[in-house]
């Protein structure tokens, strides 16, 4: 199982620490050393559980050009009109999915293109489930540019997330699909497509990063 470089300093410590208690049971034979091993390694297996980063389809086979790929594994919570005070300016429908802390937590681009825009604003920490954490929360935004198609993305931080990781930045060119961050511990994604594109998604639906397409352009005229 492959995990993101992010989650290696998290498990070190938690791994570091049941090797000690281990290796300090194997030395004098306290039983309570052995015992206090046993949550470290339950610990350490999580972490590397929660900071995996599994190969999806879109790393095996390109998506269609009109697909837009869901950006996290979750839930969507919202799929079609914005909520209220929530989308950037313009016309747009929303499409947002809640990441629970079981959930891969690695993030990648819903469409591709060159991302025109990076910002990233501090905020608060409320549930990500709840509608205020949409325009409340920490979130790191990017735009993503193909010809004359536009895609809005944002990473928001939930009450347990207290980090995000985006690994790129204006000027890139990314793939539909890719990897470009995580969310430590929590948290939810919103994208942004303008309104001639069809949403495929419906609320409560589970959805899969870069497989469940949640949207699509229409055909060329």
């Amino acid at each position: 199982m492959r995990i993101d470089r992010a989650g290696w300093p998290f498990l070190a410590v938690p791994l570091g620490l049941a090797a000690a208690f281990a290796a300090l049971a194997r030395a004098t034979g306290l039983r309570s050393a052995r015992l206090a091993a046993w949550p470290l390694l339950a610990l350490s297996g999580y972490l590397a559980v929660f900071f995996r980063d599994p190969d999806r389809r879109c790393d095996l086979v390109p998506p269609a050009s009109d697909e837009v790929l869901s950006p996290a594994d979750g839930v969507v919570m919202v799929a079609g009109e914005p909520q209220p005070g929530v989308a950037p300016e313009g016309d747009w429908q929303q499409v947002s999915v809640f990441l629970s802390v079981v959930d891969v937590h690695v993030n990648r681009a819903p469409y591709r293109g060159q991302v025109t825009e990076h910002s990233y604003r501090p905020g608060s920490f409320l549930a990500a489930y709840r509608k205020e954490s949409a325009h409340r929360n920490e979130r790191s935004e990017l735009w993503v540019r193909d010809g004359d198609r536009t895609v809005v993305f944002r990473q928001i931080v939930g009450v347990l997330a207290r980090r995000i990781v985006t690994r790129v930045g204006v000027g890139a060119q990314v793939a539909t699909g890719e990897r470009i961050g995580l969310m430590k511990f929590g948290s939810r994604m919103d994208v942004f497509v303008p309104r001639e594109c069809t949403v495929t998604v419906t609320e409560g639906q589970r959805v899969r990063g870069g497989e469940t397409v949640i949207a699509r352009w229409p055909a060329p005229r």
